[in-house]
């Protein structure tokens, strides 16, 4: 019956930890694939070469925003699945929908290296890590309505990751915003919120208090 199979859909997260994996491999792998180099039949001096590397600079540029962005979305991901008990038919959706997101990060990273002082293209940009944010609010917030999250979980870990995404996505908002002044300002920021979260500066310096 659709009721039992249901129920019993998309109850192993170790394929949908799996699945993740392979798709933020191949969405990394992606990314590299998309930087072209210098065409040798344009380039024909060293001062030639190291002019067409430099109008290379928004495509490498946009590479490591993006590289950094699926490095964080993958750890946070990782870290729900870790804390998560069992799973249901509905979680797996959401997390597939989180991977349609995933997917889609390459082609709004090409659109941004393309078009990066352009501010439709930085805003799409930004509405994929939107996206990609919401959805893994939206899982953690299933899996504790209904029970999911494992009872060994302390109380504060829960807290910690939905405020995480919280303060993330309104950091990555605020820096979009900034494309209404200039889209190199924008940028900037967006990587320093990226960086914050990458290296996490304040519990370094915790540990060295410590």
């Amino acid at each position: 019956m659709p009721t039992l199979y249901n129920r019993i859909q998309g109850r192993n997260l170790e394929r949908l930890a799996a699945l993740s994996d392979g798709i933020f491999a191949v969405a990394m792998t992606l990314l590299v694939l998309d930087l072209h180099v210098p065409s040798a039949a344009q380039v024909h001096s060293e001062r030639e070469l190291a002019a067409a590397l430099c109008a290379l600079g928004p495509q490498w540029l946009t590479y490591g925003m993006s590289f950094l962005t699926l490095g964080i979305f993958w750890a946070g991901q990782q870290t729900q699945l870790n804390h998560i008990e069992k799973g249901t038919r509905d979680l797996t959706w959401i997390h597939l929908g989180f991977l349609l997101a995933t997917t889609a990060l390459p082609l709004s990273t090409r659109l941004l290296a393309e078009f990066i002082t352009y501010r439709p293209a930085l805003g799409i940009y930004w509405l994929n890590i939107l996206v990609l944010g919401a959805m893994l609010f939206w899982s953690w917030s299933y899996a504790g309505r209904h029970g999911l999250i494992r009872e060994d979980t302390p109380e504060e870990v829960s807290g910690s990751i939905c405020r995480r995404i919280a303060i993330a996505q309104s950091l990555y908002a605020a820096g979009a915003a900034l494309c209404l002044f200039n889209t190199w300002l924008s940028i900037a920021a967006i990587v320093l919120v990226q960086l914050n979260y990458v290296l996490a500066p304040r519990a370094w310096w915790r540990k060295q208090e410590g």
